[in-house]
């Protein structure tokens, strides 16, 4: 790791952080790991809402909620699923999960780790975090999924899917389009956050999140078991 390492942003689905059941020996390992990878750069990790805020987003639309406050439940639970990682992080993360870009680089300043979780209606944490790298005008990219990397489609419900070990950003988007729409998608990468990353040319990484060792060789650019998508 070089001594001008540029800032980090990660995505990092909620279903990797709390899939089923309780997991809190996964936080530690995590957090363990994200704290000896600090060196010179800071982390910017954006937390997603995972199974539970699918849950409260489906139990929202069976009440007839509309899509905005659909939507406002999922960034709610994101927030609360960053904030599990805060604790495990200690005192090298901003103390809460910044609500906004500027609130984000602000607390960047002063701490090495700093959380989001969602911030408006109509963005997933995908997004967010490929518009944070923008900002930041960071060069790369991690999404760390359920998956371990890109499939020509849903490996999960399709026997003959193809994992896709290096891709383009317009295959990226060609593939995330056919995807779900609605508040609450469970897809690899959203078509914002696709269609971000190719405008910025940021490089984006995309591995198994529960694979720590990989997840750690992708944040020191070393081999890394999963997908790569360039220009």
């Amino acid at each position: 790791m070089s001594e001008d390492e540029e800032d980090l942003v990660i995505s990092i689905g909620g279903s990797i952080l709390l899939p089923d059941d309780d997991d809190t020996s996964y936080l530690v390992s995590l957090a363990k790991m994200l704290t000896r990878n600090i060196g010179e750069r800071n982390l910017y990790l954006v937390v997603g809402g995972g199974r539970i805020a699918r849950d409260y987003i489906r139990w929202g639309r069976q009440l007839k909620a509309d899509e905005a406050t659909l939507d406002e439940l999922g960034i709610k639970t994101s927030r609360l699923n960053a904030r599990l990682l805060i604790i495990a992080l200690g005192s090298i993360s901003y103390p809460v999960p910044a609500t906004n870009f500027d609130e984000a680089i602000s607390a960047g300043n002063h701490y090495p780790v700093v959380l989001m979780g969602g911030t408006h209606p109509g963005h997933t944490t995908d997004a967010v975090a490929a518009m944070l790298a923008e900002r930041l005008r960071s060069e790369r990219l991690i999404n760390a999924t359920s998956v371990d990397g890109v499939y020509t489609s849903d490996p999960n419900k399709d026997e003959d899917a193809e994992k896709i070990e290096e891709l383009t950003y317009d295959e990226l988007i060609d593939i995330v389009s056919k995807g779900e729409g609605g508040a609450g998608p469970n897809v690899v990468f959203d078509p914002l956050a696709a269609k971000i990353i190719k405008r910025a040319d940021i490089d984006t990484y995309v591995l198994h999140g529960r694979d720590i060792g990989s997840f750690e060789s992708a944040i020191r650019e070393e081999k890394f078991e999963g997908s790569r998508i360039t220009g």
